[in-house]
């Protein structure tokens, strides 16, 4: 049975373009079929490869999703990954690129993993979305990081009442509201003040932008916790799901928000404790520690 892996780049910057050659060349010599998205693979050049259309069946028969890019290109390759249920591998080509898997100096080593099929999958939570609007569905949608609630209006502030759980907890004057993943607790939810919460913890982040009440602070909710966002009069809201997918939210609309049915699958081939990830990714101070092993000074 032949073996296909998806790879999803970002087409338009030098760095990916070599790098998408090798890895499919190593893919092809290796007796694994890379299979790409048509328009990337115009773009590219690639001929070593099977195109095919950029739509939402596109990995569908793959056994992982693999994504050269930054932390952009990874969500564009979860929506895909998720729609098949393939494990989602990233190396990372752009800047922070906290969801990658893979440094641009382990691509070679990565792709070793993933033909001897040497890797591991982690299930990641997601969020479902849910607009209503007097009582209809007006939109559906999922997100890896977060869902996030903006002011449409530039000079006016979003007016909105939070409920958790069924009951109303709180009113905001705000520039928005984020409701985020654990995954997403380092990406938008973290530049609003919001906790780092580790991939291993279950539960909803939820955090207003620029909120004018004292009542104001980043919520940890359990992962059972239902969120929902009512939009009051007069400002309409825009809603952003990972910061990709949209849609206008006018007021006296209702957003819910819950833990995703269906997770992102993660494919890991190097293992490194998160607290590893965080300090390279930030570059955080860690000098003068000594560990649990230390040795007692001299006398």
């Amino acid at each position: 049975m032949t073996r296909e892996i998806l790879v999803v780049t970002h087409p338009r910057r030098s760095v990916v373009r070599e790098s998408a050659h090798r890895v499919i060349e190593g893919l092809a010599a290796a007796g694994v079929s890379p299979r790409v998205l048509r328009d990337e693979a115009e773009m590219l050049d690639l001929t070593a490869a099977n195109s095919v259309p950029h739509d939402a069946d596109a990995a569908v028969g793959v056994e992982l999703v693999l994504v050269l890019g930054g932390d952009g290109s990874l969500l564009r390759g979860a929506e895909l990954a998720r729609t098949a249920d393939a494990p989602l591998l990233g190396v990372n080509l752009g800047h922070v690129g906290f969801l990658a898997e893979a440094e641009p100096d382990a691509l070679e080593s990565t792709i070793e993993h993933v033909v001897r099929k040497d890797y591991t999958v982690e299930e990641r939570m997601t969020v479902d979305v849910t607009v209503r609007r007097r009582g209809e569905v007006t939109y559906t949608g999922w997100a890896l990081n977060e869902m996030s609630l903006e002011k449409a209006e530039r000079a006016r502030m979003l007016e909105c009442v939070l409920e958790i759980d069924g009951r109303p907890l709180s009113r905001w004057g705000c520039d928005g509201v984020i409701c985020s993943t654990p995954t997403g607790s380092t990406a938008y939810a973290f530049s609003v003040g919001g906790p780092v919460m580790w991939p291993g913890v279950e539960a909803l982040l939820v955090a207003p932008i620029s909120a004018h009440a004292l009542f104001a602070r980043p919520l940890v909710l359990a992962p059972t916790s239902a969120v929902a966002v009512e939009i009051l009069p007069p400002v309409p809201a825009v809603l952003y799901c990972d910061g990709r997918r949209s849609v206008e939210v006018p007021p006296e609309s209702r957003v819910e928000v819950v833990r995703g049915r269906r997770p992102v699958r993660l494919a890991v081939v190097h293992p490194l404790p998160f607290t590893d990830r965080l300090v390279a990714k930030f570059g955080l101070p860690v000098e003068g520690w000594r560990g649990r092993n230390q040795r007692a000074s001299p006398a």
